[in-house]
């Protein structure tokens, strides 16, 4: 499944050069994947509620193109993978006249919140988030 994610660039996210600083992407991919779960109907404080956390991983960035201040960014977000232990985002962010300016990607896992120890996640959950 593709998710899309809208993002008006703010004023506070440019640099000096007037782009899209790099840090942003990393608060952009968290604010696609925490709206791409919350439309299959799981959400961040569901998870945590039931005593499941999901910590990143690894994260990953390539940029081709600058954002700039007002752009109107798509955030388009897939799970390329079932998850077991580990969950996988991809992220590719287009601007308003759909070049692609940057892609990505988060690797979160599983974790019981009280043990810490990682946990594989129901079936259930898993397909809820697929």
């Amino acid at each position: 499944m593709v998710f899309n994610h809208k993002i008006r660039v703010r004023y506070a996210e440019c640099d000096r050069m007037g782009f899209v600083h790099h840090s942003n992407y990393a608060l952009y991919f968290e604010e696609a994947r925490t709206e791409y779960l919350r439309n299959k109907q799981v959400t961040y404080k569901e998870l945590e509620d039931e005593g499941i956390i999901m910590p990143v991983r690894s994260m990953g960035f390539s940029f081709y193109y600058a954002a700039r201040y007002d752009d109107l960014l798509t955030v388009e977000v897939t799970i390329p993978e079932n998850p077991s232990v580990r969950l996988k985002f991809t992220y590719r962010v287009y601007n308003q006249h759909q070049e692609l300016l940057s892609e990505g990607f988060t690797e979160l896992f599983f974790v019981n919140k009280s043990t810490m120890k990682p946990l594989r996640i129901s079936k259930e959950l898993l397909e809820r988030m697929v």
